[in-house]
């Protein structure tokens, strides 16, 4: 997985009613654009993030 700055990480969510979790990439700590991403999701929290396999990277446009 590899992301920049302004780019979206969505975390699926493994309920059936649940929408998926939406947030912007804001720190890239990784070599070569991979995790660990530091990412501030839509109700505003920030953390550091090690995606998992539910987890895609969507490009900024």
């Amino acid at each position: 997985m590899k992301a920049q700055v302004g780019d979206n990480l969505v975390a699926e969510s493994n309920k059936v009613d649940a929408a998926p979790r939406r947030g912007e990439i804001v720190e890239v700590r990784g070599e070569d654009g991979g995790p660990p991403y530091v990412v501030r999701w839509s109700d505003g929290h920030e953390g550091l993030v090690y995606p998992g396999s539910d987890a895609h990277v969507v490009p900024h446009d």
